[in-house]
């Protein structure tokens, strides 16, 4: 990607769009840009944090393992979106792994450069602070699902997201492969398979990595009602 290019995506994200232009400037002219290919470690759990980090094209996932080994997806990242800002202020180890799901280019905005910028002005908090309030609205919105919804709602929501329309048919290519998308939703790779086929049911057709959805506001009055009449479907 050109190097323009980049920085257009970048200044669009929910990190760097409401500062003013002269602090943007000055964070892309010290930033580091890299690409990763997929499968690539981009830093580990435990390892101390120097940087806030913006995708700019692909997908990284951020994960913990448990004692025994067992890997828990904490969040899915895309074009736009950021990540590590809080535990890169603090000065503190991160609480997970990074790691490239697929080919991607990410921006890596030295934690000094971006402190030194709030001491500066101290407005540049509040983009700080929107882009953590997104992290922590996604992660209430995860635990609500986990608890309000089966997995095949959770499916169901998943693919919606992935619609470019409210109405209609639509077919979406499912973005990073059926495990993540079951780590993602909380599930095993099993009871993934089970989902795709109840969801048959309302017109979902899986074909390998797309969905065919036949009627979206079928699809969402299935996402939203009460999950004790989805037991049995």
């Amino acid at each position: 990607m050109a190097h323009e290019a980049q920085k257009a995506i970048a200044r669009q994200s929910l990190l760097l769009k409401s500062l003013p232009d002269q602090h943007v400037e000055t964070l892309l002219s010290h930033a580091i840009w890299r690409q990763y290919d997929r499968g690539e470690t981009i830093f580990v759990q435990e390892e101390s944090a120097q940087a806030v980090h913006v995708v700019l094209a692909g997908w990284v996932k951020l994960f913990r393992m448990s004692p025994t080994g067992a890997e828990a997806v904490v969040s899915v990242f895309t074009r736009g979106e950021s990540f590590g800002e809080a535990v890169a202020l603090r000065n503190v180890p991160y609480p997970v792994s990074a790691e490239a799901v697929s080919a991607c280019e990410i921006m890596h905005i030295p934690s000094p450069v971006l402190i030194s910028l709030m001491k500066a002005d101290p407005e540049i908090g509040i983009s700080i602070l929107a882009s953590t309030f997104t992290h922590l609205h996604a992660l209430v919105s995860q635990l609500e699902q986990l608890k309000a919804q089966t997995g095949a709602q959770r499916v169901a929501e998943f693919l919606l997201n992935l619609c470019d329309s409210d109405e209609g048919a639509c077919e979406v290519e499912l973005p990073y492969d059926k495990m993540l998308i079951a780590g993602r939703l909380g599930m095993k790779p099993e009871s993934l398979s089970r989902a795709f086929s109840r969801l048959k049911a309302v017109g979902v057709k899986i074909n390998r990595n797309h969905a065919e959805i036949s009627d979206i506001p079928q699809l969402r009055d299935y996402a939203d009602s009460d999950p004790a009449d989805n037991w049995g479907r």
